[in-house]
């Protein structure tokens, strides 16, 4: 059975979607004849965490740690919850205080390619005895933070080691990174950073096409695309929300903020009284504060539900129950090639999707190959109203349902095998 060492930052207990891509390559590697090895940080400095990820790491699987020194843990001293919230990648973009433009800049420009910077030099050390130790021949990076590159690239420049760098997230093109206060130097040096890991690295594992063609223009290093995906989950038998529910689970940062949908259901509250009497806005995670302003003034405050973070089990338990399921993206070019681990598991919920997000939007392409759902773009009233009345007559008859098709191919175990064959 061939070795392979995972070096990642996220790993249970922590939460939220950058665990779960690597927790669930895991899980099923050794069903390809691959065993892994972790290594992962000691005292780790997780914005969120859940012990649920906890049961799905399989036996035997040897885990190595270093410690971490995390500059996050001496500026919550200033203010733990701006901390938390920068470090989750939530940036208010409105009524910045002084102290959040002060971390902003400090975050951008200080801390290159990101504050888990400091975690490099010891793990280069650590990891080079651990390969000969293990007679592990392969290495495989997981960002962001794309600081755990930088120890990917260390590596391969010391030892000449096989190296396989996965990109979760782009680099320097993601949303937030110009919401960074970054100087020219500091634009300069991650740009830098970003094309030497991309030229450096044996292969490229990317999450959409997208983003694929954007790395093309930096390097010509082989670029495969391995999507997030979703566990086959036994059917409960869950029963479905009595209310006409709009259900969101996950971050809705700042950008992730459809102004459109608001006002549609605004308008239909106001003229439909069936649709105002069992409506229903439901929010599963954290929540910008910008993004519930905007909720707000189009007067929804009386029909959302704000439910906060919960397990990663329940929430899928609470997706299976929804009437529909809202997925949004900034309104950016940046953004088109980001596709949330959330929609993999929305289809395998099997309930209708509504997406919301950029033109030329990779989602798109999902949704219409699987039929589970539509998606459009911010500047669309007129089709997204027409669709919620047609699913809303439907629900009225308990007829709101989907046929979706060509799912099976982002389970989280076809996807591994995709992987086992590049490994």
């Amino acid at each position: 059975m061939k070795k392979v060492l995972i070096i990642t930052y996220y790993w249970p207990p922590a939460g939220g979607p950058g665990v779960q891509r690597w927790l669930k390559f895991v899980k099923y590697l050794r069903d390809f004849n691959i065993e892994p090895v972790l290594f992962i940080p000691e005292n780790p400095n997780y914005p969120i965490r859940d012990t649920a990820f906890l049961k799905e790491i399989p036996e035997g699987i040897k885990t190595v740690k270093q410690t971490i020194f995390e500059p996050y843990q001496l500026a919550s001293f200033l203010s733990s919850k701006k901390t938390k919230r920068i470090s989750s990648g939530i940036i208010q973009t409105k009524n910045q205080s002084t102290l959040e433009k002060i971390l902003l800049w400090i975050r951008g420009n200080l801390f290159i390619p990101d504050a888990r910077k400091y975690w490099i030099k010891p793990s280069v050390k650590a990891i080079t005895k651990l390969l000969q130790e293990e007679n592990i021949e392969t290495i495989i990076t997981t960002g962001p933070p794309h600081s755990v590159h930088l120890i990917g690239l260390a590596l391969k420049e010391k030892l000449g080691i096989t190296w396989l760098a996965d990109f979760r997230d782009p680099w320097t093109s993601i949303g937030y990174h110009k919401k960074l206060k970054l100087t020219a130097a500091a634009k300069k040096r991650h740009k830098f950073l970003e094309k030497r890991v991309l030229n450096t690295a044996d292969t490229i594992l990317v999450t959409s096409p997208t983003t694929k063609k954007e790395f093309e223009a930096l390097t010509s290093q082989p670029i495969t695309v391995i999507t997030n995906g979703f566990d086959v989950q036994e059917n409960q038998g869950n029963t479905l929300d009595s209310a006409f529910t709009i259900v969101h689970i996950g971050s809705l940062l700042s950008g992730r903020n459809p102004e459109n949908l608001w006002r549609i259901l605004s308008e239909l509250i106001a003229s439909n009284a069936e649709f105002k009497k069992v409506f229903k806005l439901k929010l599963i995670g954290v929540v910008s504060e910008d993004v519930l302003d905007t909720i707000y003034a189009h007067h929804l405050k009386p029909y959302v539900e704000l439910v906060g973070y919960v397990a990663h089990d329940i929430a899928l338990q609470l997706q299976k129950q929804s009437q529909i399921l809202l997925l949004t993206e900034i309104n950016a070019k940046e953004t088109q090639g980001i596709i949330p681990g959330k929609l993999f598991e929305y289809l395998a919920a099997n309930r209708p999707i509504l997406a919301i997000g950029p033109e030329n939007w990779d989602v798109s392409t999902i949704l219409e190959d699987t039929k589970a759902g539509k998606t459009f773009d911010y500047t669309e009233d007129i089709r997204i109203k027409e669709l919620l009345l047609e699913w809303f007559e439907a629900y009225k008859t308990s007829n709101l349902k989907i046929a979706s098709t060509n799912i099976a191919k982002y389970s989280r175990r076809e996807l591994t095998r995709k992987l086992a064959a590049i490994i």
